[in-house]
């Protein structure tokens, strides 16, 4: 039993990882600027702090769902 609870507990993370991956990539392709360039090369904090929050938003939705 407990076996089967860790198989679950790793099948739902890894499901709920490639769904947030898959979220960030539609985001990416959606805003008109390559983000990931604009916050690491140009180190634009406020972008990185608004996709942060995005990130966070986006997997509390997530882990909500996968949770019930």
């Amino acid at each position: 039993m407990l076996v089967n609870g860790l198989i679950n507990s790793v099948v739902f993370s890894l499901v709920g990882i490639i769904i947030l991956l898959v979220g960030y990539f539609i985001i990416e392709k959606t805003t008109p600027e390559n983000t990931w360039k604009e916050i690491v090369q140009n180190k634009n904090t406020a972008l990185a702090i608004v996709f942060a929050a995005l990130i966070i938003g986006i997997s509390m939705i997530i882990s909500a769902a996968i949770h019930g």
